[in-house]
């Protein structure tokens, strides 16, 4: 369970993610090597802060025996 403290640094970091996403849609996309990779990152780390923030799945953590 996170505490508020938690909640608040992913709630922020969220409109953080959805302010850079806007601020993107007035480049052109030509302009910026790789951009393609950089909307996915943001789209996979907003997911991911979400899912933490309603206590969705969290990925398994890799086995020390693997």
């Amino acid at each position: 369970m996170l505490t508020k403290l938690e909640r608040e640094v992913l709630t922020d970091s969220i409109l953080k993610i959805e302010s850079i996403q806007a601020s993107l849609d007035h480049i052109d996309n030509a302009k910026i090597h790789g951009i393609e990779e950089i909307h996915s990152c943001l789209e996979t780390a907003d997911r991911s802060f979400r899912l933490a923030l309603i206590g969705g799945p969290r990925p398994k953590k890799p086995s020390k025996h693997s």
